[in-house]
């Protein structure tokens, strides 16, 4: 018996549409281009950030 796996469909994290996570969507875990631009677009402009411990001043690290 051959049975074939159904796609696994995970949520565009830009939409929240519908999207294939398998190599024939080339841009996963995105449903489509546009939505990865859309990321790549929000990254560039700093509009997601990873929390970090300010950097520490100049004077701190004469002592």
């Amino acid at each position: 018996m051959d049975e074939t796996k159904p796609p696994r469909i995970v949520r565009c994290p830009t939409c929240g549409g519908d999207s294939v996570f398998a190599p024939s969507n080339s841009w996963r875990p995105f449903c489509s281009q546009r939505c990865r631009q859309i990321d790549l677009g929000a990254w560039a402009s700093e509009s997601f950030r990873v929390e970090a411990a300010p950097p520490p001043e100049d004077r701190d690290l004469e002592q």
